[in-house]
């Protein structure tokens, strides 16, 4: 038996987004252990009922629980000082932006932020695809970066 895999999972708000990832990703078969981490306690707490072996909030958590992932999962918003309304301060940024874990990010358009060339998806679609690439990652499979054309840049 190997070590789980130490993913990640960070949200805002209310932290509905994270509560979908933390429930989807517990019904994965792979030896996982997730950590959540909130931008405010009303979105750790949503995650931990949701299923998270162990949750914290704000900007030292990030930092810390960014040490030991190895998969970071949350909105896009996460990787963007100020965003998510300001929840997500500088440093909490910097710190996934940084961490040497693979991030698998949701690309929401909100807060002044727009991704070009991602297909608009609710959030239960982005949601099932992000839990789908934690899964390919957990198996192994690498992520290769591809051109419009399918060649590699």
């Amino acid at each position: 038996m190997h070590t789980p895999a130490n993913i990640l999972v960070v949200d805002g708000q209310g932290g509905g987004i994270g509560r979908q990832i933390v429930a989807l990703l517990r019904s994965l078969d792979d030896p996982i252990h997730i950590m959540a981490v909130g931008t405010n306690s009303l979105a750790a707490q949503a995650m931990m009922k949701a299923g998270a072996d162990a949750a914290a909030t704000g900007e030292n958590a990030v930092a810390v629980a960014c040490r030991s992932a190895d998969i970071v999962v949350g909105p896009i918003g996460i990787v963007i000082a100020d965003s998510l309304y300001g929840e997500v301060t500088p440093a909490m940024a910097l710190s996934i932006a940084q961490c040497p874990a693979k991030r698998v990010l949701l690309p929401f358009n909100h807060c002044d932020n727009r991704i070009v060339g991602v297909e608009e998806f609710s959030s239960a679609k982005l949601v099932q695809k992000a839990v789908a690439m934690v899964k390919a990652l957990l198996s192994g499979e690498r992520c290769e970066s591809q051109m419009p054309n399918g060649s590699a840049p």
